[in-house]
């Protein structure tokens, strides 16, 4: 075989190994059985949007509802933002809030929790409110000194 078509066909076994390898992880990923698996299910999708330096962050809060299969029943309602956000960056956090839930759901119900969480809606906060680091200069009017 030429090398370049070599090159191709590694290529492909690869691909193809690395694809089967995560269908195979995908068919085993846990089962989500209680409410502690679905928010920890939901946190590891969240991805905060990027803010400018020196932005507190905010909270939101969305209303959501899961069919059995674990898929999003109707729309999800934002139902509380922190108010000292501007425009645009609420705007980025509603985003980042629905593409993680496009991110995690269908999310993988065992038949019981399925049942249980059928039409219930829940009240999911997201809470990235950051600390702004607090200056370590020294400053001199704050120190005394005696003579």
């Amino acid at each position: 075989m030429p090398p370049r078509r070599q090159f191709v066909v590694a290529a492909v076994l690869i691909a193809s190994a690395i694809g089967a390898s995560n269908r195979a992880a995908l068919g085993q990923e846990a089962r989500i059985d209680n409410l502690d698996g679905l928010f920890a299910a939901l946190k590891q999708c969240w991805r905060p949007p990027q803010l400018t330096p020196g932005d507190p962050g905010k909270q939101i809060t969305v209303l959501v509802s899961f069919k059995r299969s674990g898929e999003i029943l109707g729309k999800p309602r934002i139902t509380f933002e922190s108010a000292t956000t501007p425009g645009s960056d609420s705007l980025a956090y509603r985003i980042a809030v629905m593409e993680t839930l496009q991110r995690c759901t269908p999310l993988p119900f065992t038949q019981g929790m399925g049942n249980a969480v059928a039409g219930r809606p829940f009240t999911l906060r997201f809470d990235d409110r950051r600390s702004i680091p607090q200056p370590n200069e020294k400053r001199a009017w704050l120190t005394t000194t005696t003579s």
